[in-house]
């Protein structure tokens, strides 16, 4: 069972001036590493001019190690990305990718200098973070009869679920999905509440 993770709701950005060089940091949330690199052009896009756009992301839950990854672009190694990844896994947050824009101003900040500079953006931005939970869910289809379907609906809203489709015909065919960590309690209380008139069948996806 997927453990519930929290996620970032906004985009947040900081700015700050070191030795004439000009660091603008982002935290932004992206939940694939697909995302993550087209989040990384758009801030290419944005700040075509500047030197370096170092990055890190986690773009699956905070203890995901295989969706991660981080980059100096350019920078001396280990100045930047690993830093900035650092404080990613730290903040135990999950799907965020931070981008560190700078704009040198041509005076050497030494190795100390880079490692604070890349990591004090985004030091600044975390207490600001906002968050929601990350639920995961199961869809299942369903057939029922129109007075089943009010019992149903009951049940959903405990079981933090939704119906996804449904048609009317003669009866009701509908396709709903619910939290996985409610999923056994929610198919326990419906077979209790239709005396097992009515089941669900698991919906697996088809693989791409």
């Amino acid at each position: 069972m997927s453990e519930l993770y929290p996620v970032i709701t906004k985009t947040l950005s900081f700015s700050e001036e070191i030795k004439k060089s000009r660091f603008i940091t982002y935290l932004a949330h992206v939940d694939s590493k697909q995302a993550a690199l087209t989040y990384l052009q758009e801030i290419k896009t944005l700040h075509k001019d500047a030197r370096h756009h170092c990055w890190a992301y986690v773009a699956a839950g905070p203890k995901d190690s295989v969706l991660m990854g981080c980059s100096d672009d350019g920078e001396p190694k280990g100045t930047a990305g690993k830093p900035m990844m650092a404080l990613l896994q730290g903040c135990h947050i999950g799907e965020i990718m931070a981008v560190v824009v700078r704009y040198s101003g041509g005076i050497k900040l030494g190795t100390g200098g880079l490692v604070r500079a890349y990591s004090n953006g985004i030091q600044q931005l975390l207490p600001q973070v906002e968050t929601v939970e990350k639920r995961f869910y199961q869809q299942y289809q369903v057939d029922c009869d129109y007075a089943q379907m009010a019992q149903l609906e009951g049940l959903l809203v405990n079981s933090v679920g939704r119906i996804v489709q449904i048609n009317y015909l003669q009866s009701v065919d509908a396709i709903i999905e619910i939290d996985l960590q409610q999923v056994d309690l929610f198919i326990k209380q419906l077979e209790s509440l239709t005396q097992g008139k009515v089941r669900v069948n698991k919906i697996i996806p088809e693989k791409s």
